[in-house]
This record gives structure tokens, sequence and C-alpha cells, in this order.
């Protein structure tokens, strides 16, 4: 059971909001549009040229933009310390302090002089700046900082980009970041924009610094921000953004996982996601934000606590709702109740209360609502294996009792068709790890080293561990000691030519590998099932 890690690639923000804000006066180019037709191309081409020439970046130029911007710094600081309550007494030290600020944006043409750039001690200095009180000077610092930051930048620069930032987060910038994130608003272009650039600054300095994803969510109140943003019933590419960031932020990390679940974000992102349980999102932008809700939503069911939220906030019916709607988000409604029922019994047991079996076998069955993205065939596979899991977790969780009963008559009803289903797939799955195990063997001959391990884990890609489970369910079904079950199941592996010891060596090899993530204590529980299944068969 995996939350898919994959991001899509970073964009800019007008790629995702459809009309970018207009671009203010005082940063006009002063050319008049009307005269575009007469203007000399070749004293353009001339004036780019001794620019690029003025751009060349090395240390001696890095000292020289430094020393100015930290002029124009002070220059701005005494013209707003004398005169506090003049704006225009300060408002043109405000436009050069401005200016120098895109300055050094081009510094995010040499990465290898960040380590320069932070032994000259500037770094403070720019992140002070979030907190000025003119808002754009603010911006102007977040889309610095986005663009030295860039992955695209810092592609093949781990050390430069490493040390820049390391000083970004000794200076605070966390915590500076997020304080102006919630003085910016959406009613403005700017701020907008704004808003999407610190998200992506927020995502690349996690991208270098990997802690950087708790530190955020410890020291600022981020989590509280994102959380507010996909409560919003309008769709934009903020939210969208919002929404990866959490799915970010809480992928890997229990901490932040369990630190959500604390907040009511369990509650928060089932609000979320109700807003598709009888409609399909607009564009393909606003799919890509309901799947990172829903990888948010896998995410915080890993957790056992959230599982008991998420069951008190009655998500276990929500998920069955969205599969009775058949939209887009059925699969992913799935997928959540894989994670919320994975050794989660009390989960199991409110799935069969409200009358889940119904639709979860529809599914076993082949019967998923045909949309363009569900005629994928990885998709359709995806969707399988996750089935399948879901229903060896209620076999795991549904251990006696009238549930028991009705989970085991699923099995009888139409003929055993559910049996036939069953062995279908144990059968595909069974072909296809073959497939993989004597492929894996002529590797070998060929003189290519690989251990066990690496065996047993390209086995489990090529679908060995969801045949494990097809065999776990057969394992519960024959323990049941029910006569019809069990004289379908030796018809069907007779017809293919098989015995009950092809199910018995899957069983072994699971059993043998069954690791200890969970302790030892649940290691072992695992291990006496599965040799109860092997002495049965």
């Amino acid at each position: 059971m995996e939350v898919a890690n994959s991001r899509n690639p970073k964009r800019k923000f007008n790629d995702v909001v459809s009309d970018p804000p207009p671009p203010s006066s005082s940063k006009s180019n002063g050319l008049n549009n009307n005269n575009n037709n007469n203007i000399d191309l070749s004293l353009l081409e001339a004036i780019e040229k001794s620019q690029t020439a003025v751009e060349a970046l090395d240390l001696r130029t890095l000292k020289k933009l430094v020393l100015s911007f930290e002029r124009r710094l002070k220059e701005n600081i005494e013209a707003r310390l004398k005169y506090p309550n003049q704006p225009d007494r300060f408002a043109d030290s405000e436009l050069e302090l401005h200016e120098e600020l895109q300055k050094l944006k081009i510094l995010a043409g040499a990465p290898e002089l960040y380590p320069d750039l932070v032994n000259l001690n500037v770094v403070p200095s720019v992140v002070d700046l979030l907190s000025h009180d003119n808002t754009d000077i603010a911006i102007d610092v977040v889309q610095l900082l986005q663009d030295l930051t860039d992955e695209d930048v810092l592609d093949e620069n781990d050390e430069p980009a490493r040390v820049l930032v390391e000083a970004l987060v000794e200076n605070s910038v966390l915590e500076l970041l997020v304080q102006n994130l919630h003085r910016l608003s959406d009613s403005d272009p700017d701020e907008m924009s704004a808003v999407y650039a610190t998200l992506a600054t927020v995502e690349n300095l996690i991208e270098v610094m990997p802690t950087v994803a708790e530190l955020v969510c410890e020291k600022t109140k981020l989590m509280k921000w994102l959380l507010g943003k996909i409560k919003v019933r309008e769709f934009d590419g903020n939210k969208q953004y919002a929404s990866e960031i959490l799915a970010i932020l809480l992928q890997s990390s229990t901490a932040n996982q369990k630190r959500l679940g604390q907040m009511n974000g369990v509650d928060v992102v089932l609000q979320a996601v109700a807003m598709y349980k009888s409609k399909d999102p607009k564009s393909s932008d606003e799919e890509e934000m309901v799947e990172n809700l829903f990888d948010c939503l896998c995410c915080l069911l890993m957790p056992l606590e959230n599982k008991e939220r998420f069951v008190k906030a009655e998500g276990v019916e929500l998920m069955i709702i969205i599969m009775k709607q058949k939209k887009l988000a059925y699969g992913s409604a799935i997928r959540a109740l894989d994670f919320a029922m994975t050794k989660y019994p009390p989960a199991c047991e409110r799935f069969v209360d409200v009358l889940g079996l119904k639709t979860a076998f529809a599914a076993f069955m082949g019967k998923i609502p045909i949309s363009k993205k569900n005629k994928k065939e990885s998709f359709q596979e995806e969707l399988e294996e996750r089935i399948i899991s879901l229903i060896a977790s209620l076999f795991g969780g549904i251990l006696r009792g009238s549930r028991r009963e009705r989970l085991l008559s699923k099995f009888v009803e139409n003929e055993c068709e559910k049996i036939d289903r069953l062995m279908e797939l144990y059968l595909r799955y069974s072909d296809r790890v073959k497939a993989e195990t004597e492929r894996l063997n002529e590797i070998e001959l060929d003189d290519l080293e690989m251990d066990e391990d690496e065996k047993y884990n390209r086995k489990l890609e090529s679908g060995l561990y969801t045949l494990q489970l097809l065999a776990v369910i057969l394992g519960h079904l024959w323990c049941s000691e029910h006569q019809q079950m069990r004289g379908r199941i030796e018809l069907l592996l007779r017809q293919n030519k098989l015995s009950k010891k092809h199910i018995k060596d899957i069983l072994q090899e699971y059993h043998d590998n069954i690791g200890d993530i969970d302790g030892p204590e649940e290691k072992e529980r695992a291990q006496t099932k599965v040799q109860k299944f092997l002495m049965a068969l």
C-alpha cells in the first residue's frame, strides 16, 4: 500500500491562473506599444549583447551587487525612521531597494557563488525584508527566493544549494515566509502570485533539505493556513498548489500526519473531497487537486489514531457514497478505504454495517465505471490491486460473528461467481510472477549478480504481493470449512492443472518474508495466521 510520491513538475503561476496580473506602471518598460513596429531591431540586439556582458557573474560582481543592495537597504531604513508618517519622503528609497532586489535575481544564474553569498552575510538582510512594512518589498523577496532555489537552477549544484538553504533556515526564513503568507490576499493579483511563489519556495527548500518538511510544521502555522485554503469551495491555482504542498508535508512524516490529525485535519480533508462526491472536476488542474487531496487523506490514515478519527467522522460512509456515485473519484475512494481498513478492525466492521460489501464486490467483479481515466490499463490494474487488498483487510479485521458470515456468503452467492473471479485473478497474477521469476533466472545466467532480497523485491513489483493477498483470501475461505467453497476451489485448481500445494508455496514464501516493521509481536501474529492456513490446506 503506497501513496503516490511522484509529484508533477512545478509550473509557473500563470500556468494555473488564466489571467496573469497586469504589470504595474512602476515596472513598465517605457515603450509605447503603438510604436513597436518602429523599434530598430539591430539596436535592441546590441543592447541585449551589452546586458549579457554586464551579467557575467564572478565574485567581484557579486560583492558589488551585495554592497549596492546593503547601501539601498540602509538608506531605506534611515528614511523610514526619519519620516515614519511621510511615505512620499521614503518612496524613492523604496523604489531603489526594489530595483536592487531585482538585480539580485541574476545570482540564480550562478549557483556556484551561493557559498560566497552566504559568507558575505547578506542572507539575514534579505530574509528580514519579508517582514517589511511595504508588502511589495516582501513580495520582491519571495520572488527572489523562489528564483534562487528553483530546482532547475540548483540541478547539479547540490552543495551550494545546501549551503544557501541552511543559511536561509538558520535566519528564520520559514517563519517569515509563513508570517508574510498570512497578510497576502487572493483578491490582489500580485499578492495571489506571491502566495504561489511562497509555496513554490517552500517546496524548493524541502527538495534541497527534506528535514524542512517537519521543521516548517513545527515552527510555523503553515499547516493551519493550508487547511484553511483547501476548505474554500472555489477552485483556483493556489488551492491546487496548497493541496500539493500539504501532500508533500504528509507523505514521509509520521509526525506531520499525527500533527494534522490533532488539528482536525482528517475532518477538513474529508470535507474537501466531499465536494466531489457527486460531481467531477471541471479541468485537469482541478482533477489533479482532487488526487492531491486523496493523497493527503491516505497519508493521514497511516497513524492508528487518525483511522479512528476517520471512522468517527463517517469517512467510511463518504467513501462508499463516492463509489456509488461512480464519478472520477471512484478509484481514489477505494484507495482511501484500503488505507483506513488495513490493520484496523473498527473500520472493517463499519464498512460491513453500512452495507459496503455490495459496492466493494461489484468492483471486485470488474464492474467499475467507465471514464476517460478508467480506460487506462494501469488505472484498472491499480484499482484491481486496491480492491483485493481491501477484501484481504476485511478478512483480517472481521474474524467472527454475523459480519464474518455476511462476508463469507458473498463467495457462495450466484453459484460461487466470486470464487471464480478470485481464481481468475490468482492465475493471472501467478503467471505474471512466474514470467518475472524466469526472467530473473535468465539474468543470473548472464552473470549479473542479484541477491535474494533484490530478486524478491522485483517479484513483488511484478505482482507477487497481490498474488500473496489472493492466496491469503483463499486461505480464509478454506479455513471456513464451507464444503461448497472448498469444492469450487479444488475444481478450479484441477481445471488449471494446479493443486493446493501451489497456494501453499505462495503462502510459505509470504510467511518467510513477513517483516517486523510493526514490531516482533505483530510479525509473530501474522506468521501464526499464515501457518494456520498452511495447516488447513
